[in-house]
């Protein structure tokens, strides 16, 4: 489900990972093992399926009763589920510092989204003031531990000099990363970066790596970018 602060999309069980980029194997050990576990209550059996579920046909109160079940259970579901809905207005009392807590509380409990959505709490100011340092260092906790989205948050800090030091080699080796794990951006960006020796040594070829890499993926400008890179890449080979 979505990741992104606001969208109106609980996390399941299938949304976790661990600290490392995520894996069935790493699943299995981490926060999604325990969220295929069940919580005993007095009243009835308490899932994370049974809260997704009240929270899917619109029963808010029951979603947050039980989140906050899961969430005193130690499940770190239930700490981000029960920090989205206050976040979204959609607990009697939403409180946007109980939401942070809880986020926080999700993330030391192992959940990269909790991290990632704290980069995006303080960029967005939802506690106040936008912090964009405070966000960098939270983008760089979900980054290390394998967030494409962040580390296209954090590869950007540094390319614009946002919340960080203006390092075009850093936000080289963040778009890399990035890159890698799939994200077109960055892989356009990364095209961009060899073709002019920005934050890298120049290198036409792995311009055109990255540009075709970019363009498989449906990027329209990387498709004419490709010709440009082959063009030179052939004048300079001599064959023009």
């Amino acid at each position: 489900m979505g990741t992104v602060l606001g969208v109106p999309a609980p996390a399941t069980a299938a949304d976790t990972a661990g600290r490392a980029p995520a894996t069935a194997s790493a699943a299995a050990s981490g926060p999604a093992a325990a969220a295929r576990g069940s919580v005993a209550s007095p009243i009835a059996r308490v899932t994370l399926a049974t809260a997704l579920n009240a929270y899917e046909r619109g029963d808010l109160r029951g979603a947050e009763r039980q989140f906050r079940l899961l969430s005193r259970q130690g499940l770190a579901l239930g700490d981000y589920n029960l920090a989205m809905m206050h976040l979204r207005d959609e607990v009697p009392h939403p409180d946007k510092q109980t939401a942070r807590m809880l986020l926080e509380r999700a993330a030391s409990r192992g959940l990269v989204r909790a991290e990632l959505t704290l980069g995006q709490f303080h960029e967005q100011g939802e506690g106040g003031a936008p912090d964009l340092v405070q966000a960098q260092q939270w983008y760089l906790k979900a980054a290390a531990h394998g967030s494409v989205d962040a580390q296209v948050a954090v590869g950007t800090a540094f390319y614009l000099g946002r919340g960080a030091a203006l390092d075009m080699t850093q936000a080289a080796r963040w778009y890399r990363e990035a890159a890698n794990g799939g994200d077109v951006g960055a892989q356009y960006l990364m095209a961009s970066m060899y073709e002019t020796g920005l934050g890298v040594d120049r290198d036409l070829r792995l311009a055109r790596y990255w540009y075709e890499a970019a363009a498989r993926n449906g990027d329209i400008a990387a498709a004419a970018k490709l010709k440009a890179v082959d063009a030179a890449l052939a004048e300079a080979a001599g064959t023009v």
